[in-house]
């Protein structure tokens, strides 16, 4: 009809697995955003319009999450098939697709297009008919404003046993040290002051930047802090192996770089640290906690290990559990170990212990974890601790430390005794404490 306006088209980004995928979707949606599509995230189908196209970001890191995304394409094409006025097209992108990008196509059919992980910018030339100029960090931020991740690399080179990392984001790649700047800054200017910093290996940044070799971790985050308006910093997904010591003197010289470190050590007992490939002994991740723990005093540590994997016996599994009752590890996740296919584990080690006995010793892990993290927590009560707003639920504001990431680390519940608004950091005095919860009122 003469006269008449065309909408513009709908595209429905569902974003799975890691904070490393969120980003590559927040970049997506301000790409489809600019060339002039209207980029939702995460919606229902009772919110699309007609004519829109899903995109589901998959993850493709163990069976849990593979099952999840191939569940999630699964389940937009049957609305597509139920509904298609208003599903037009489901697109897949991320890990899953990357690693198995010969094979699932034929397998889904039902599923219209295929990227890689490494190939999302194609997806806008596909479905919008143009590539707008976007920089190569800007971002539509899901998160709430008040925080963001800022990815500083990609891919990884360890190459550890169990791993299928490598094989599906390829080798390691930092990001130069002006371009993440920038974004930091960028991102200040748009109200954010906590970033949490990601890669597969923070303590490889900047090695193949330079003909030394060396990282430049430090360098790199001593700039962030400097950077107007920036409250917080966090770092997450240190490599034990030839860690960057330098870091730590930032990290207790600036009072926004947050005493808190992701670190993976996966295990403790030497035999299985061989096996896995991890090139660091028992007695090297000990000196290097002590070191980190000496040189940042009140340096809260997050760690994840994995039990039951090829060689570890009784004997390794109790030297697993001596490890974490001697740590005290602030923050720990665990999992069962799971083959991956086509991983050096897979093509050369025996998966032979039961399931049933990996799921006990995890649980045994855990509830010593539990009791280690309420003893800590209990350990504050009575303080004064500074805390983020990031949403109001029915009977409390819920907040975070700086010893707390987002989704994954305890929260403050504090007490509604006046207005407080998100983003807005507060004094809170510290009342109670659970295993993974502390409460507190407004100072």
């Amino acid at each position: 009809m003469e006269g008449s306006t065309r909408l513009p088209l709908t595209v429905n980004i569902i974003s799975l697995g890691c904070s490393k995928n969120l980003v590559d979707a927040e970049q997506l949606m301000k790409c489809l955003a600019d060339a002039g599509c209207n980029v939702l995230f995460d919606a229902p189908y009772s919110k699309l319009p007609k004519g829109s196209i899903v995109v589901v970001n998959t993850c493709g890191f163990i069976a849990d999450a593979k099952e999840e995304s191939i569940n999630t394409l699964l389940e937009w094409a049957k609305t597509k098939e139920l509904h298609r006025s208003h599903v037009a097209e489901v697109i897949a992108m991320g890990c899953l697709s990357q690693r198995y990008l010969d094979e699932l196509p034929g397998m889904m059919p039902e599923v219209d297009h295929w990227v890689g992980k490494n190939d999302w910018k194609s997806l806008v030339s596909r479905i919008a008919r143009t590539h707008p100029a976007t920089s190569p960090y800007d971002r539509v931020i899901t998160t709430p404003r008040h925080h963001a991740y800022v990815k500083i690399a990609e891919g990884c080179d360890r190459f550890c046993a169990f791993c299928a990392i490598p094989i599906i984001t390829g080798r390691f790649r930092s990001r130069p040290h002006d371009e993440i700047i920038a974004e930091v800054k960028m991102l200040a200017a748009r109200g954010v002051s906590e970033i949490n910093v990601i890669a597969q290996d923070l303590s490889a940044y900047g090695r193949d930047l330079n003909p030394e070799r060396q990282s430049l971790l430090a360098r790199l985050i001593d700039a962030m802090a400097d950077v107007e308006g920036i409250e917080r910093i966090r770092l997450h997904y240190a490599y034990p192996a030839d860690f960057p010591m330098d870091i730590l003197d930032v990290m207790a010289r600036r009072p926004n770089v947050c005493k808190y470190l992701d670190i993976a050590l996966q295990h403790i007992s030497d035999p299985v640290l061989d096996n896995m490939r991890r090139h660091i002994s028992s007695a090297e991740t000990r000196a290097l906690l002590a070191e980190i723990r000496r040189r940042v005093p009140g340096i809260h540590i997050r760690t994840t290990l994995m039990v039951g994997f090829p060689g570890e016996g009784d004997k390794e599994f109790d030297e697993l559990m001596a490890f974490v009752e001697e740590q005290r590890f602030e923050r720990m996740g665990a999992f069962a170990y799971c083959e991956e296919e086509d991983t050096y584990a897979a093509r050369h080690l025996d998966d032979s212990i039961p399931d049933t006995v990996k799921q006990s010793r995890l649980d045994q892990l855990m509830a010593l974890q539990e009791k280690i993290s309420l003893e800590i927590q209990e350990s504050k009560v009575g303080s004064t601790m500074r805390v983020v707003v990031d949403r109001e639920e029915p009977d409390y504001y819920i907040g975070r430390t700086e010893y707390d990431s987002p989704e994954v680390d305890p929260e403050v519940l504090i007490e509604k005794q006046r207005k407080l608004k998100r983003g807005e950091y507060l004094d809170v005095e510290i009342t109670s404490a659970l295993p993974f919860e502390l409460i507190g009122r407004p100072v």
